[in-house]
């Protein structure tokens, strides 16, 4: 299983932290989505910025529909 990682809302006067971490998953901004790997490292950072991304589990063969 991989995740599907969609930006719902503005890191904009979000910590630098926070910032760090969006960008570490390669969302870019408000729509953007990426499919990355179901691992515990992924996960963390996931659970750290919940209220700004939308998660759902996908297939492995999924890829990313936009960057």
């Amino acid at each position: 299983m991989k995740l599907r990682v969609r930006q719902k809302a503005s890191n904009i006067g979000q910590v630098e932290h926070t910032r760090k971490i969006i960008k570490g998953l390669g969302l870019r901004g408000p729509g953007s989505e990426v499919v990355v790997a179901n691992t515990p490292s992924f996960r963390g950072m996931v659970k750290k910025v919940l209220h700004l991304v939308e998660v759902e589990e996908v297939a492995d063969g999924a890829t990313s529909s936009k960057a």
